[in-house]
């Protein structure tokens, strides 16, 4: 195997004009860590290519000589998909060309950027993409696997604003896909994730955001006040989207010392729309209780994407589902299995969708989950790895207790959890039109260091029709 990797490193040194980092290398260390805390593999390699012909011939490499590959973007994967234990590290974090269509309102973006670089670059033009609600995260990841962030009840997912991408397959080519153009592919990465192909860039639509109504209002935690929460926010106008956090109060210091460690209810809100109008919208929610702490102001929509620090990287256990309903019951449950948690932190976050989102054919696009109302990730930190048992038998109880109706999961949330949680995020027909999808482009399951999709074993090749309407 030695023999083989070096073979290997000598290989892609020759092959490519980007970065060829090593064990020996004084960056492995840094190169090789990803976001989350909890993962330490040790790749033989990781590459940086700076084009799409770099990325091909990475991708060449590893199947010609079967090693595994582990793509990232922006290294934010939950499941720690983005690194490799003995394998190629493809990072894309090199490429960083922005194109900006001003006029047009488009955008070209390389996968190698984060959500925070090309929301500064637009964001001088008043234009932006509804990415997530962080900015480190690469474009890569949260556009493949559906995207939910500030903008979704206005503009809905991140992928409802793709236009076109370029990926590289199994096979090495570089391909172009867009609505016309090689149409299975396009439809499979809009949420099917990294299982068809590295994608080296991006084109999305640009929305005129700039001045927003937006920020942090922190509310004390209740079971009535939880569900009135949710129904005031399923109410609103779909120009104010909303992330409320069930959690205790950590000690920051704008909240008063005698709500350090009591249960809050922890919102992000942003009103894209006109400025009276949003306050008017989030008078409702201000009026359920006397705020805790209430940051809600006019802003620049890039303010809702401060600077992190480079050294966090959170340990956590987590799951992810989509529930219609948070009723006092509801919200009963979700305090009383934060209580119970051991965790650094404990979290119960709720994601109110609808709007732009449920407008759009469940079958569209890879993302199958629009009929839902509200999306819920339970999570506990935690920092030793030993703990790792008792926080992940906690989510699962809590995840179970709080199941509603047919199983679903958001993909880019989801962690460890076999291919039952895979097909959670990819239920029926979307599974067996991926798999096909699959099977066509990458049949010996080259991608596979992601939520996995398995090849189909009796779909056709590449340049045959997989008969699905697109």
């Amino acid at each position: 195997m030695g023999d083989q990797r070096v073979d290997v490193i000598s290989q892609l040194r020759a092959a490519i004009k980007g970065q060829v980092i090593t064990p020996d290398d004084t960056t492995y260390d840094k190169a090789r860590t990803g976001f989350y805390g909890g993962f330490d593999a040790r790749p033989a390699v990781i590459a940086r290519p700076v084009d799409a012909a770099d990325v091909s011939a990475v991708v060449s490499i590893a199947r010609d000589s079967d090693t595994e590959l582990a793509v990232r973007s922006g290294g934010h994967s939950v499941a720690g998909h983005s690194t490799s234990e003995g394998g190629i590290v493809l990072d894309l974090s090199a490429m960083k060309a922005l194109d900006i269509d001003v006029q047009g309102q488009t955008v070209w973006a390389e996968a190698g950027l984060t959500a925070g670089e090309v929301l500064s670059a637009t964001a001088a033009y008043g234009l932006a993409v509804g990415f997530g609600d962080t900015g480190s995260v690469g474009i890569g990841g949260i556009t493949l696997g559906g995207g939910i962030g500030f903008l979704v009840r206005k503009y809905g997912l991140t992928i409802d604003d793709l236009l076109a991408a370029e990926l590289v397959t199994a096979d090495g080519q570089i391909r172009q896909v867009d609505a016309d153009t090689n149409q299975d592919l396009f439809w499979a990465i809009r949420g099917g994730g990294g299982n068809f192909g590295v994608v080296t860039r991006f084109r999305y639509r640009l929305h005129p955001v700039d001045m927003i109504l937006g920020g942090m209002l922190i509310l004390p935690a209740s079971p009535e006040l939880i569900a009135s929460f949710v129904a005031e926010a399923e109410a609103a106008p779909e120009e104010l989207s909303a992330i409320a956090m069930v959690m205790t109060a950590p000690p920051m210091p704008f909240l008063p010392p005698e709500a350090h460690g009591k249960l809050i209810l922890m919102t992000l809100m942003v009103y894209a729309g006109d400025i009276e109008a949003g306050e008017r919208a989030i008078a409702p929610f201000r009026a359920l209780a006397t705020p805790i702490a209430d940051m809600i102001r006019p802003m620049r929509y890039i303010e809702m994407y401060p600077p992190e620090a480079e050294e966090y990287h959170p340990v956590a256990a987590s799951r992810t589902m989509f529930l219609d309903s948070v009723d006092e019951q509801t919200a009963a449950l979700m305090l009383e299995h934060l209580r119970k948690s051991s965790g650094q932190m404990s979290v119960t976050q709720i994601r109110v969708l609808g709007g732009a989102v449920a407008r759009v054919p469940a079958d569209a696009t890879a993302f199958a989950h629009r009929n839902r109302r509200m999306m819920v990730n339970v999570a506990a930190l935690y920092g030793q790895p030993d703990e790792a048992s008792v926080h992940e038998a906690w989510v699962s109880a809590f995840a179970s207790a709080l199941a509603q109706g047919e199983a679903g999961a958001y993909v880019n949330f989801l962690g460890n959890e076999g291919e039952a949680g895979v097909r959670a995020a990819y239920p029926g027909a979307t599974w067996d039109r991926l798999a096909r999808i699959k099977a066509q482009y990458d049949p010996t399951n080259l991608f596979r260091l992601n939520q996995n999709i398995s090849p189909a074993v009796d779909a056709v090749r590449p340049g045959e029709s997989d008969g699905a309407a697109t």
